[in-house]
């Protein structure tokens, strides 16, 4: 590719993607916060963006970790866009701490920071949310249910590295970002679970809707 065409693609790739607040912490997907999890979880995902989030879909798997009020996520995605932008990997983690709630106690409300990393091109995106997720359990005798609603801060930082000599361009961004879903867990770890993620943006609204499924390892002690 020469320097005009690699250029070119730059600028478009920076076009799309800096003109557009980050719907999830990885792109296509949305960010869940649903409490922090009892044992080591295994969750597949599939992720709808709308046109706004750049069309296309997401596919993720994520391992998550509970260390009794203390939790860990760490997700690998795949996301293909709508347009020319090939699909592209991103990878991220998040830290949670249980505020309120246990075992016994219905009712959770959990801390959550994160960080995600994509990179297309000469362009790299930096996600960071941070934000509350309210859990409620309901258990019966085979299934539990757990709606969640989690609203956050997004600060979304974009870098595109210049070419032919042009400088190095930036561009950092917050908006407030709010998701929801519900989990259904069986009791023998299985268990699937959608989630709604919405972006409040500048005349824009990324949105991404996510389902999946997962198998949660019971640790004892934990």
């Amino acid at each position: 590719m020469s320097v005009s065409a690699r250029a070119a693609a730059c600028l478009l790739t920076a076009a799309i993607f800096t003109g557009l607040p980050a719907a999830a912490q990885v792109p296509g997907l949305p960010v869940y916060n649903q409490g922090v999890p009892r044992g080591i979880g295994l969750y597949g995902d599939v992720g709808f963006p709308n046109d706004d989030a750049g069309g296309g879909t997401a596919y993720g798997v994520t391992g998550r970790a509970g260390f009794g009020f203390v939790g860990v996520t760490a997700v690998v995605s795949t996301y293909n866009p709508d347009g020319p932008v090939d699909s592209h990997t991103s990878v991220g983690a998040t830290g949670n701490l249980r505020l309120f709630g246990g075992p016994l106690v219905p009712l959770t409300v959990t801390l959550q920071a994160g960080a995600g990393y994509s990179k297309i091109d000469e362009a790299k995106d930096y996600s960071f949310p941070v934000g509350l997720g309210f859990g409620l359990t309901i258990p019966n005798p085979v299934l539990a249910i757990r709606p969640w609603l989690a609203p956050r801060l997004d600060i979304a930082r974009t870098e595109v590295a210049g070419t032919g000599g042009a400088p190095d361009t930036y561009n950092t961004d917050t908006h407030f970002g709010l998701s929801g879903g519900v989990e259904l867990n069986l009791l023998n770890g299985l268990g699937v679970h959608a989630a709604y993620d919405r972006v409040f943006g500048n005349g824009t609204h990324p949105s991404v809707f996510g389902i999946g499924a997962h198998y949660t390892f019971r640790v004892p002690g934990l």
